[in-house]
């Protein structure tokens, strides 16, 4: 990814399009000294992030697997996919930071480990994690009932996702399958996001409304652009990018909110471990320290992200149902 790029879709809605529709756009990226405010919170994008620490729980760190705790490091997976303020590239281009960095920040502390952050993308973070690469992976992963056959959660925040459609779009709100039909839609590959879309497209084709034309992006800053050109006409997806993007340039609204794990349960996200390999519990236990003491309603704070707190970490709680088949 190049240098300006980066750092212009690490605060995406800083992006000026001077090119037309189709070619690639002239990208500004903005000044190391600019401070987006999200929530009233003013976001430092600098590397010098000053983060919330915690102290080591020595009973908690204990708990930590020999084999996992003997090089005395948690390797944590993150995409290397730009979504503030979730994770992304501060302005020196290098340094991850997000309120994902910052949450794994505080469950290395209190287990008494280095953090060793690592990049890949979306569908090798899985197959990392499957494989022991990865220790654990701190990346907006939700909860379902699929994944639980693989792999192991501790849930950190409530995960609630969003409908983006342009200021000037005429979709007043999406709250329904209906809502979308006929609509080009925007949807990450591999995300729960999809699974519900898919979904909503089956119940309404059985209705015989009009399909969904589905379009994938890699990149949230494509995503953008499509939305801004009318090649995309709403995009469904992690609803505090969305919330980010508006509340730091406007230029599209959200017009629905939906929980990732479907109309009758709440979804969460989760820190991720392979099933089975002893480490889920300090995991848990790592994070209910934090929200116990504050430090995790802290971080949260600092990222504009307090409502999507919870009381209470769990372990592999209910999730977003298997599909059907």
């Amino acid at each position: 990814m190049r240098a300006s790029l980066a750092r212009a879709l690490a605060v995406p809605a800083l992006l000026l399009l001077t090119a037309a529709c189709g070619a690639e756009p002239d990208v500004t990226a903005p000044s190391a000294t600019t401070a987006p405010v999200v929530a009233g919170k003013k976001i430092n994008l600098g590397p010098e992030q000053n983060r919330v620490r915690a102290q080591k729980v020595d009973a908690i760190a204990a708990q930590v697997p020999k084999d996992i705790a003997a090089d005395g490091k948690l390797t944590v997976g993150y995409s290397g996919t730009s979504s503030p303020p979730l994770v992304f590239p501060a302005t020196d281009d290098t340094t991850l930071i997000g309120v994902e960095t910052d949450l794994a920040q505080l469950v290395a502390d209190v287990l008494g480990l280095e953090i060793s952050p690592q990049t890949s993308s979306w569908e090798n973070l899985f197959l990392a994690v499957k494989s022991g690469k990865y220790e654990i992976v701190v990346n907006n992963v939700t909860v379902t009932e699929e994944r639980k056959d693989t792999y192991d959660f501790a849930t950190y925040r409530i995960d609630q996702l969003g409908w983006q459609v342009p200021d000037n779009s005429p979709i007043k709100q999406i709250a329904k399958p209906a809502d979308i039909a006929g609509l080009r839609v925007s949807v990450g590959s591999g995300t729960n996001q999809e699974k519900i879309l898919l979904d909503w497209d089956e119940q309404n084709k059985a209705a015989g409304l009009k399909p969904v034309e589905i379009l994938y992006y890699e990149k949230y800053g494509d995503v953008l652009l499509g939305l801004k050109s009318g090649r995309v006409q709403a995009y469904f997806g992690p609803n505090p990018s969305i919330a980010y993007n508006i509340a730091v340039s406007g230029g599209s609204r959200i017009v629905g909110t939906y929980s990732g794990a479907g109309p009758d349960l709440q979804g969460l996200i989760a820190v991720m471990t392979k099933k089975d390999n002893g480490l889920v519990k300090p995991l848990n236990e790592a994070l209910n320290t934090v929200i116990g003491d504050g430090r995790y309603k802290e971080v949260l704070e600092r990222w504009g992200l307090a409502n999507e707190a919870i009381p209470r970490s769990q372990i592999n709680p209910p999730g977003l149902p298997r599909q059907k088949s």
